[in-house]
């Protein structure tokens, strides 16, 4: 339950798209929803109109890419009365050159960036114009304590992206952005934070008992 002085946040990534299924970096590209990933959308929506009932959200928020967006629309069908908007800085990190390449070829493609890349080196931006760790993490910050200074008391949905979701865990446990990351983040998984007195704290994270078939965790998605 939220207070006058919290604000909560359940998060949600998108659900699975064949480029997730292949382990291909999307980044910035628009790809959609699979079948699995329809029915994982709309799966989450049932289980988010179950706590809508308990305690009902005011916002829900997604990334504009379709994945995200098209997850966020399906959840929304299931909350009447909640539309849903489209946030930019929900996007996930762009990853520049590798977009579009599975780990391997990304590998073969770009050496040294991939290198940067797997030791997650923090400073070192994607090659091609993408982003470094450092100004996704800022972006990604930004946009939450932003709504979280907004919207006090409330309960928010955001529809985002893997990379999003490791940047906040990480953020609201002051966990590196070079450490190794030891949670995971499937497709379609519900997770929740909240700001409470200016300190933000994790609740239950990965949540999937509402998913009929496991999702796939890989991470830049």
């Amino acid at each position: 339950m939220t207070t006058p002085l919290s604000t909560e946040f359940c998060i949600v990534r998108h659900g699975e798209t064949t480029w997730n299924a292949e382990r291909r970096l999307q980044g910035h590209r628009n790809i959609p929803l699979n079948d699995l990933g329809e029915r994982q959308a709309v799966a989450a929506g049932r289980y988010l109109a179950g706590q809508h009932a308990e305690c009902p959200f005011t916002r829900l928020v997604s990334s504009d890419l379709e994945r995200a967006a098209r997850t966020a629309d399906l959840i929304a069908a299931a909350l009447p009365g909640l539309a849903p908007t489209r946030q930019t800085a929900l996007r996930e990190r762009c990853y520049g050159g590798f977009e579009g390449l599975t780990y391997e070829e990304a590998q073969a493609a770009y050496p040294e960036a991939y290198e940067a890349f797997a030791r997650r080196i923090p400073a070192v931006p994607m090659p091609a114009g993408g982003e470094s760790l450092n100004a996704f993490h800022a972006r990604v910050v930004a946009c939450l304590e932003t709504l979280a200074a907004a919207h006090p008391g409330e309960r928010l949905i955001l529809v985002s992206h893997g990379g999003v979701l490791d940047i906040l865990n990480r953020f609201a446990r002051g966990l590196a952005l070079s450490a190794p990351r030891d949670f995971l983040i499937p497709n379609a998984g519900i997770n929740w934070l909240v700001r409470r007195d200016g300190q933000w704290a994790i609740g239950p994270w990965a949540q999937t008992a509402h998913l009929a078939e496991v999702s796939l965790d890989e991470l830049p998605g």
